[in-house]
């Protein structure tokens, strides 16, 4: 039974509930004071408290999608192990899906989610995605025509199966398409942690994952091989929530010739050391130094891109923070900044989702399709 299957929360809810009812009905029983009863008492007491917490626990999984599975959860996830056949390419299709509520099930009206696993030429890191095709990319008269691409990222442990199903990016940006506010893209999502359970923060970690070179080189070069991808920089873009909006926005400033346009919801600006991280840097002062926005924008030439980033004025931990980094980046005289500030909003897929309608269509507004 599946970490975040409806059948595990509707078991645990049972559970919790037999044994609410069964410390009622034995609670007289153990009324006394000799230490079997006192015994009794505790031990259900602390298994009801702990059935709640198991049922609290699983929901909110399945609301944000923190963990995909019980691997995932105890850090023995092995997604990294993806198998690709080399022969056809570094992108190999698994699964094929529609985007539901869309009115069909023909990939020329309702487009199509493919489940893929890419593996990195140069890295050989090797990670599973979605990607989202379009309606336009199966039309005949789209055949001929590249498309613009948005790789977007969730948060740190974060699944690439919410950004679909929780934060729902294809049918937002089908629903922008028919409403003239977007242009057809390919959507790319995924993960900023390719290399399980581990946070690389998308940082090249000496003698470790060199995971900024993923983003940065093999996974355009991945998409370009295996679909109708815009070739030209001006035609890529990147979006993340929290750690991926940090990696959003690390990767259009570090690397501006690949993502013409970056956009960061609710995200950090430095890369943190915790015990999910390890030694990003292993000493390196200088590619500790590149890992930090602030630094960057202050010591190195500013970059030829576009920005967003997002907060709430209430809710958010950030918000100070993002009033400050969007005034660096002002100073740059360059890089083009653009900003989404809510008056109230948590750190949750809810706040995210009223933000990303907006987002798909400033990041659209930036890119060509070449």
């Amino acid at each position: 039974m599946g970490l975040t299957s409806n059948k595990l929360l509707a078991l645990a809810i049972l559970f919790a509930a037999l044994l609410f009812v069964g410390t009622v009905w034995l609670w007289p029983r153990l009324g006394r004071r000799s230490w079997r009863a006192v015994s009794g008492r505790v031990g259900l007491l602390l298994a009801t408290q702990l059935a709640l917490f198991a049922c609290v626990g699983i929901a909110v999984n399945q609301a944000f999608g923190f963990y995909a599975s019980w691997a995932d959860l105890f850090g023995t996830e092995t997604d990294q192990g993806v198998v690709v056949d080399h022969a056809s390419g570094p992108v190999q299709v698994v699964s094929t899906s529609e985007v539901h509520g869309m009115g069909g099930s023909l990939p020329t009206t309702a487009g199509q989610i493919q489940q893929v696993g890419i593996v990195g030429r140069t890295t050989h890191i090797a990670t599973p995605a979605y990607v989202y095709l379009p309606p336009e990319y199966f039309q005949p008269q789209y055949r001929t025509r590249t498309f613009p691409v948005v790789v977007v990222l969730s948060g740190y442990p974060g699944t690439a199966r919410a950004l679909v199903e929780k934060l729902h990016y294809p049918r937002t940006a089908q629903h922008l398409v028919r409403d003239g506010k977007m242009r057809p893209t390919i959507l790319v999502m995924l993960r900023p942690t390719v290399a399980p359970p581990r946070d690389t923060e998308c940082v090249d970690v000496p003698h470790g994952p060199q995971t900024e070179t993923f983003f940065a080189r093999d996974l355009p070069a991945a998409v370009r091989a295996h679909y109708r991808a815009a070739v030209k920089p001006g035609g890529w873009g990147i979006v993340g929530d929290s750690t991926g909006g940090y990696c959003a926005l690390k990767l259009a400033v570090h690397h501006p010739g690949v993502y013409g346009a970056g956009a960061g919801l609710s995200p950090s600006y430095k890369a943190p050391l915790d015990a999910t991280t390890g030694d990003l840097f292993q000493g390196d002062r200088k590619l500790e130094n590149r890992a930090d926005l602030w630094w960057f924008l202050k010591h190195e030439p500013a970059p030829d891109t576009s920005l967003l980033v997002t907060s709430s004025k209430v809710g958010e931990t950030n918000y100070k923070a993002t009033l400050k980094f969007i005034k660096s980046v002002e100073a740059t005289k360059l890089t083009r900044i653009s900003s989404i500030i809510l008056d109230s909003g948590g750190h949750n897929f809810n706040t995210w989702r009223r933000e990303i309608p907006a987002t798909l269509q400033w990041i659209s507004g930036r890119l060509s399709g070449r």
